[in-house]
């Protein structure tokens, strides 16, 4: 159920209303967004106390909508009041948002292309 994302990851910045579901998120998607919510990519969203996050993405004929609240803590959302923006991220730094890292300025091993052997 919980795989890699195919496309990109978008953070829909500011807060959102996690009353919401898999058609209120994708209105705001197409609408606020511009973005196509039937695409490979994933689209989270954050309420207003960062404690709950929204994935909203498509997988091959249906969506998937995954829901984690915070028993204690808050993630480290991006700050910016526009709930009209997307902020692109990796798979990788979505990762890090979710275990409660600072994605931000989190430093990590750099991908590394194939060498022979010495």
């Amino acid at each position: 159920m919980w795989g890699t994302p195919q496309g990109m990851v978008y953070l829909a910045t500011g807060h959102h209303d996690m009353r919401k579901s898999i058609n209120g998120l994708a209105l705001v998607v197409a609408d606020t967004f511009g973005l196509d919510p039937v695409s490979p990519h994933w689209f989270v969203f954050c309420n207003r106390g960062r404690d709950r996050i929204k994935i909203l993405h498509w997988d091959t004929n249906g969506f998937w909508l995954h829901c984690r609240r915070l028993e204690q803590g808050r993630f480290h959302w991006p700050d910016g009041a526009d709930d009209a923006c997307t902020l692109e991220v990796t798979a990788r730094q979505l990762r890090w948002l979710i275990d409660g890292l600072k994605w931000q300025s989190a430093v990590a091993h750099q991908p590394m292309a194939p060498r022979a052997m010495r």
